[in-house]
């Protein structure tokens, strides 16, 4: 479909048309307010559940259309792309739809649920010629991109091990619980998202994916099998997770989670790759990265302050593009939305089952 065109400073510059699908607390705290923000995109409807929280979304953006029909969002107003911002569980359902009226689609983390069908998402999406991006903020991050050059320039080699951590002030988050940084916000974050067992929450789904995101933004390999340990600390989802991952390769990776992080700290985000022709460390809290090879060379570039600092902007800006058929190479894509989700999935099936579980 195409997108709305409109004449500016005597040059024709198109208007990507865009819906929100799932237009709760995230939502109208990030996405929609950044999308306002540009000349070249306008939000033509969104969609979400109750029809006073609609409305009050509707009102403080000056949005046209509204509906809690996701797919009469889809029918009647014909939109370039699609943001999709329900909850985790409904990822599979809105995304699929969206696809299948040939929409590209910013898909919220986690990507889906279960692996089969962030599969068959990636498939409908080269099928249909539509792009999937997948907003892993870190993989946006000027730090990221340096990292991921290192590796496409062949530095490490083959990569044989990885070591990835995570750490946030999240578990109150998990937990349920009212927290006073959201207190101010138009809508608040529903606990269901986030401390519901059967609604995919839990830290793996509600951070480790951004953490395995920015994995395979760096290795290119699929994952053949996990296993897991997670802890509760006597909640109803996991606060903390351990894992160990083989990959198709046959490189293994180790990788931890939790949430109980002190709420001054800053978050942390550590990845270590190991490879037949060098190493390379990569740290977020520090910013810093560096790269040794086994040929005696060491590098340890001069980086800008904040050049690591989580980008919750670069990927609607990145998908706006991609609309308008100006983006450049996606550094989140539905593959690595896919890949993310393939290992969150079989390290919930192991700490449930004690065994190793296949991706």
């Amino acid at each position: 479909m195409p997108a709305e065109s409109f004449v500016c400073d005597n040059y024709l510059m198109r208007k990507a048309r865009i819906a929100v699908i799932g237009a709760g607390s995230w939502a109208t705290e990030n996405h929609i307010p950044i999308l306002k923000a540009r000349d070249d995109a306008e939000v033509v409807a969104i969609c979400a559940i109750g029809p006073e929280n609609l409305t009050k979304v509707q009102s403080r953006f000056d949005i046209p259309n509204a509906t809690e029909d996701y797919e009469e969002l889809l029918d009647r107003f014909e939109p370039d792309g699609v943001v999709i911002s329900s909850p985790h569980v409904c990822h599979y359902e809105h995304a699929k739809a969206a696809i299948s009226m040939r929409c590209h689609v910013l898909v919220e983390k986690p990507f889906t649920t279960n692996s089969i069908q962030a599969r068959e998402l990636v498939r409908l999406s080269d099928e249909g010629g539509v792009g999937i991006v997948v907003p892993f903020g870190y993989n946006f991050t000027d730090l990221a991109l340096m990292a991921a050059k290192c590796v496409r320039d062949g530095l490490l080699g083959k990569i044989r091990h990885v070591k990835l951590h995570m750490a946030s002030a999240t578990e109150d988050l998990f937990l349920g619980k009212s927290l006073p940084e959201f207190k101010d916000d138009l809508l608040e974050p529903s606990p269901t998202t986030w401390a519901d067992p059967s609604r995919a929450g839990g830290f793996g789904w509600g951070q480790l994916s951004h953490a395995l995101g920015l994995m395979f933004l760096l290795v290119d390999d699929r994952p053949e099998s996990v296993f897991a340990l997670m802890g509760t600390g006597g909640a109803g989802v996991d606060l903390f997770d351990a894992a160990t991952l083989r990959f198709q390769s046959g490189a293994v990776a180790a990788i931890s989670g939790s949430s109980a992080l002190a709420a001054h700290a800053k978050s942390q985000l550590d990845l270590q790759l190991y490879g037949t022709k060098g190493d390379l460390s990569l740290d977020f809290e520090r910013e810093r990265l560096e790269v040794h090879t086994s040929a005696g060379e060491t590098f340890l570039p001069e980086v800008a302050a904040g050049v690591g600092v989580y980008s919750c902007v670069r990927p609607v800006n990145f998908f706006v593009d991609l609309c308008l058929a100006r983006s450049g190479p996606n550094p989140a894509s539905g593959l690595i939305g896919c890949r993310s989700t393939e290992v969150l999935d079989a390290m919930y099936r192991s700490a449930k089952s004690g065994r190793l579980e296949s991706a």
